[in-house]
C-alpha cells in the first residue's frame, strides 16, 4: 500500500505551472476521444483561465478562425500526430524504425557498404567516386592525369523501396464511444500520418470514416471527428433510405463497412502505387449495406449485410488490394465480430486480428509497415 507524507510549503522551491506543450498534450487526449466538441469549451476557458488560453495561442498551438472559433493550428496538429507516433513506439520498447527494404534492388536508399559497376540508367548522383578513381588508377598503372573511362564507373548499390497506397477505414459508429476505443483508433490513424510524412514521403494515405455512410477525412477532420451518437434505440431496425432523396432524419450510428470498402477501392484504383492496402479498424459486425442507390440499415446484424460486405472485400482482393482487419474486442459479446473478421481474412487472403484498444495501435502500425514490403500483381 502506498504511503504519502505531506509538509508545509516553505517557499524554497519556486512554483512553475505546466508548460504550454504539456497543457496542450493533456488537452489533445480529450480531443482524441471527443473531437471538436472539446474545442467548443475554449470560449468558456478563455473567461475562466485566460492565461492558459493565451499561453497556447502564443505557443502557436491553437488559433481563432475567421468565424472567431478556436481551432488547432497546423503546428498543433503536427505535434499531436508526432506524439501519437511517439507514444505507440514507446510501448514497443523503442524498436529501431526506418525505411523498410525488400529483396529487390533499384532506386531507393543508399547502402554505402555495397557498390556495383555502373549500368545504363543508374543515377549519376549515386556515383561512388572513391571506388571509381581507384579503378581508374589501377587500370592506368599510376601517373597523372587520371583518365576515367566508362568501365571504371562504380555506383552505390541501392535498396528497392516499394511505394504504397493505403486507406484506413475507421469505424465511427455509435458503439466506438465505449472503452476508449475511438480515441485509440484515431490516435493510430494520426500516428500513421506522422509515419508517412517522416519515413514514407512517396506513399499515399487516406483515412475514411464509415458509419451509416462513408466519407473521406482530411487531417483536420480526422483530428476533430468523433463517433456518431446513437439516435434510435429500437431493439429491431429495418430501414431503406434512398441516397438521392434521403428523409430529414437519417440515423448515422450504424456500421456500413460495405460502403467503406467500396469507397476505399475506388480511391485506391486511382493510385499508381505498386502496393495497395486497406486497413479496417472496427468494433462491430456490419449493420448496414448499399443496394443500388439505397442504404439499408439492419439491426441486429443481418446475414445479408455480412454477405455483401464479404463480397466487396473479396472484390478488393481480386483487384490486387491487400486487406487487414482489426476487431476491437472488449468482452465475450464480441465473439461474432471475431468470426466475421476471420471470414474477411479467408475471402481476401489478408490478415485479421482481435485486440483491445491498448494493443491495437502497435498491431495496425506493424501491419501497415509489413503490407508495403511486397510487389503485388492482380490475378
Amino acid at each position: 500500500m502506498s504511503t504519502y507524507e505531506y509538509s508545509r510549503f516553505d517557499g524554497s522551491e519556486e512554483f512553475s505551472p505546466q508548460s504550454a506543450d504539456k497543457v496542450f498534450d493533456e488537452f489533445s487526449k480529450y480531443l482524441m476521444q471527443f473531437g471538436d466538441e472539446v474545442m467548443d469549451n475554449f470560449e468558456r476557458w478563455e473567461d475562466e483561465n485566460p492565461d492558459v488560453v493565451e499561453m497556447l495561442v502564443k505557443r502557436g498551438l491553437i488559433e481563432k478562425d475567421l468565424e472567431g472559433k478556436y481551432r488547432v493550428t497546423p503546428k498543433g496538429m503536427k505535434r499531436i500526430e508526432n506524439k501519437a507516433l511517439e507514444n505507440l513506439f514507446d510501448v514497443r520498447a523503442r524498436d529501431t524504425m526506418g525505411r523498410h527494404e525488400t529483396q529487390f534492388r533499384g532506386a531507393g536508399q543508399t547502402v554505402h557498404e555495397e557498390s556495383k559497376p555502373y549500368e545504363y540508367g543508374d543515377p549519376v548522383s549515386n556515383l561512388n567516386l572513391h571506388e571509381t578513381l581507384r579503378n581508374a588508377v589501377q587500370r592506368q598503372g599510376g601517373g597523372t592525369p587520371v583518365k576515367i573511362t566508362a568501365d571504371d564507373l562504380v555506383v552505390h548499390d541501392m535498396e528497392y523501396q516499394t511505394s504504397c497506397a493505403t486507406v484506413v477505414l475507421l469505424d465511427m459508429s455509435g458503439s466506438m464511444t465505449r472503452y476508449g476505443k475511438f480515441g485509440a483508433a484515431k490516435q493510430t490513424a494520426l500516428a500513421m500520418q506522422a509515419l508517412v510524412r517522416s519515413k514514407y514521403q512517396g506513399d499515399f494515405l487516406q483515412t475514411v470514416g464509415f458509419y451509416t455512410y462513408a466519407s473521406p477525412l482530411t487531417e483536420r477532420e480526422l483530428l476533430n471527428c468523433a463517433p456518431k451518437e446513437v439516435s434510435i434505440y429500437d431493439s429491431r431496425v429495418r430501414m431503406r433510405i434512398n441516397i438521392d432523396k434521403p428523409p430529414a432524419f437519417v440515423p448515422e450510428h450504424f456500421t456500413n463497412l460495405h460502403a467503406g470498402l467500396q469507397f476505399a477501392r475506388r480511391i485506391l484504383m486511382k493510385q499508381p502505387a505498386a502496393n495497395k492496402q486497406i486497413i479496417v479498424i472496427t468494433d462491430g459486425e456490419p449493420t448496414a449495406h448499399v443496394e443500388g442507390r439505397d442504404l439499408v440499415l439492419m439491426y441486429p446484424p443481418s446475414e445479408k449485410s455480412a454477405r455483401l460486405t464479404l463480397g466487396e472485400a473479396k472484390h478488393c482482393a481480386e483487384m490486387g488490394i491487400h486487406v487487414s482487419s482489426f476487431a476491437l474486442v472488449e468482452d465475450y459479446f464480441y465473439h461474432s465480430l471475431a468470426n466475421f473478421v476471420e471470414q474477411m481474412a479467408q475471402v481476401t487472403g489478408g490478415i485479421s486480428a482481435t485486440c483491445n484498444a491498448q494493443d491495437m495501435g502497435n498491431m495496425v502500425i506493424s501491419s501497415f509497415i509489413g503490407g508495403r514490403k511486397k510487389r503485388r500483381r492482380v490475378g
